[in-house]
């Protein structure tokens, strides 16, 4: 039997990361191929408990308080994205030590593991490092780290390993060596591109006729590219996702559309999201000008120093035919958008409508919907999940 690693929260990066942590501690985010705690599980060769910073996230996530107090039992910071030597690192800490790293001057070190519930001793990891430790504080820096993190998690899930046969009607610029596929995938008449970084098709992903794909590029398993697709470096397809259109630098988590024609770029889409036929979202203004986006803490629009900057989604949101995003524009949890003209830049959580103006969803409403379109994946919309999203509602209130 594995033993049980936690991952825990930052409450402040946890916070930093809303929309997209209202359902899920910073953890069971994905960046690269899969999730921050997947990383850690697999480096750890380990099995992955939570610690999220909301006590509404503990009745899904939470781990038991047995594993939580006992003093050999390995904490890691959500986060943190690992690397080998990270993980070895903080994988031989003895109970009561704590492993730190550096950060801008002026700032407290940022934790990145300890052994047991109380520390006794702190340890700095890489001060000779000059590139120190790949670590999610904002929202954009998914997208900004997702294309390094592909290559070396493809690296990582492919050693040793042997790929599925390519079919001949595929189209292979560059390194056919880059070309990743799982068993039950399909992949048919697609123009591959590896000369930028790998390509990865997961178990049983489809990559139909006609579509362009350049790495580095991960199609997570049950993923569908729709015929004619153009996909951009830097780009996870989550899992039980269908895309179309034209994508750059954008992550989707799991189970979320944009099947249709359109743009997408440096974007970060939740879970169970849609995106109309001929949505499209900017992500660089008319001026070229750097771009703020809304942060939840500070109530307003904070710069990021990014010329380009997406659409950034979190959970059960949905956008209707047509619907147009302007540049970095952050959309809530259990959002209806829809009607002529731009929604705002900041859209609030459970709210309908569009340009001309919104309403409240109705809960009631929202369940049955979030029900259907579940089902499809066959997933359950438990009691559990509709206790947090209650939660979730009421604490986003406050943001509105």
């Amino acid at each position: 039997m594995k033993r049980t690693v936690i991952v825990f929260d930052d409450a402040r990066v946890h916070a930093s990361l809303l929309p997209l942590t209202f359902t899920r501690p910073v953890g069971a985010l994905r960046c690269g191929i899969d999730t921050i705690a997947e990383k850690w599980g697999r480096l750890l060769n380990a099995e992955i408990a939570f610690n999220p910073s909301e006590d509404y996230l503990r009745p899904l996530f939470g781990a038991g308080a047995e594993i939580l107090e006992a003093a050999d039992t390995l904490h890691v910071a959500g986060h943190v994205i690992p690397d080998p030597e990270l993980a070895k690192a903080a994988d031989a800490l003895q109970p009561g030590e704590a492993l730190y790293a550096l950060t801008e001057e002026g700032e407290a070190p940022t934790l990145i593991a300890r052994r047991g519930p109380v520390e006794s001793s702190q340890k700095i990891y890489g001060e000779d490092d000059e590139e120190g430790v790949r670590a999610v504080t904002q929202l954009y820096h998914l997208f900004l780290m997702n294309g390094g993190t592909i290559c070396s998690d493809f690296e990582a899930l492919t050693a040793g390993r042997r790929s599925q046969a390519l079919p001949e009607d595929n189209t292979v610029i560059g390194d056919a060596g880059l070309v990743f596929i799982e068993e039950g995938a399909e992949v048919h008449g697609c123009f591959i591109n590896t000369t930028g970084g790998p390509v990865y098709f997961g178990k049983d992903s489809t990559a139909m006729e006609g579509s362009m794909l350049r790495g580095p590029l991960a199609l997570c398993e049950h993923s569908t590219v729709n015929m004619g697709t153009k996909i951009y470096p830097d780009t996870t397809i989550g899992p039980w996702c269908k895309v179309g259109g034209e994508i750059n630098n954008v992550i989707f988590q799991a189970y979320s559309n944009k099947a249709h024609d359109g743009f997408l770029g440096n974007a970060v889409i939740g879970e169970w999201c849609n995106l109309g036929a001929g949505c499209v979202a900017s992500n660089l203004k008319n001026d070229y000008t750097p771009v703020k986006l809304w942060n939840y803490p500070s109530h307003r629009f904070l710069k990021t120093g990014l010329q380009f900057c997406g659409l950034i989604m979190g959970d059960h949101s949905k956008a209707g035919i047509n619907t147009m995003f302007n540049t970095a524009t952050v959309v809530g949890v259990g959002v209806n958008i829809h009607g002529a003209g731009f929604p705002r830049n900041f859209v609030a959580s459970f709210t309908e409508g569009g340009h001309s103006g919104s309403d409240d969803v109705v809960m009631s409403r929202f369940f049955e919907t979030a029900r259907r379109v579940m089902a499809r994946r066959h997933v359950e919309l438990t009691p559990q999940m509709e206790q947090m999203l209650l939660a979730v509602r009421e604490i986003a209130e406050q943001y509105k």
